[in-house]
């Protein structure tokens, strides 16, 4: 079987001499693992497609129960991100999330298009990597499934709630005062880091990196964001580690 489609590579390995192993967010299938035989051949027709962050169009073979790119025409390979190493270390940890969110047989355009979003976003250069980065994790986790509840203070009712903190495994808010049974760690906010977490989870898509922050609000918006993430998916990455590292 045959289908054409576009996607996304998230992971690449290197296979025997000339061939690579790629994960694949794809519009059509979700997530898959793809053969790209030959890719590291000189003057392969798949070596584009086949590096790490490439977007494009491609035809898949599927035959017991395995995929084979047979064909490929990039449409973006971001290649602002490989001009600096921080860069390339956050869009790598934006890659890695995707893995983790998505699944085969489940194709999610929103989230697809969320990752474009940021490579693009990021390969730019323009805006302050953690604003982009804080950004691109609130809303993935809001398009898998953890959406936190923020219209006001779980306990006390409040809708600007006093020195605000989010529950990051509740995923709720809370005045600090407010006490809470499960006693879940918390990641302090404020006001106007609140309000930005409440835009990033209602705002248009295409806007999700249009807003401003002070550096502190940013600051704690950022730790929330992150640690929320962690508790939700309960487990951490490799490539945020290294992206720590050089920052």
């Amino acid at each position: 079987m045959y289908i054409n489609t576009t996607g996304l590579v998230l992971r690449v390995t290197d296979y025997k001499d000339s061939s690579r192993i790629l994960t694949i967010l794809t519009s059509a299938e979700g997530k898959l693992t793809v053969s790209a035989r030959g890719a590291l051949r000189r003057g392969s027709r798949l070596a584009a497609a086949s590096q790490l962050f490439a977007y494009s169009h491609m035809t898949l073979y599927h035959s017991r129960e395995r995929w084979t790119m047979t064909e490929a025409q990039t449409i973006e390979l971001f290649s602002g991100l490989s001009g600096e190493l921080v860069l390339l270390a956050l869009g790598s940890y934006f890659m890695e999330l995707l893995e983790a969110v998505s699944d085969e047989d489940s194709p999610n355009p929103e989230v697809l298009s969320l990752g474009l979003n940021a490579l693009y976003t990021l390969s730019r250069n323009e805006k302050n990597p953690l604003l982009v980065k804080t950004a691109f994790e609130t809303r993935l986790m809001c398009l898998a499934g953890f959406e936190p509840l923020l219209t006001g203070c779980a306990v006390c009712g409040k809708t600007q709630p006093d020195e605000p903190r989010l529950d990051l495994a509740g995923g709720i808010i809370r005045c600090r005062g407010c006490r809470s049974d499960g006693g879940n760690e918390t990641a302090p906010l404020c006001g106007s880091s609140l309000e930005a977490l409440r835009y990033l989870i209602a705002c248009d898509a295409k806007k999700i990196f249009s807003f401003k922050l002070p550096d502190d609000a940013l600051g704690r918006l950022t730790r929330a964001s992150e640690g929320y993430l962690a508790a939700q998916l309960d487990r951490s990455f490799k490539t945020l580690e290294f992206y720590k590292s050089i920052k």
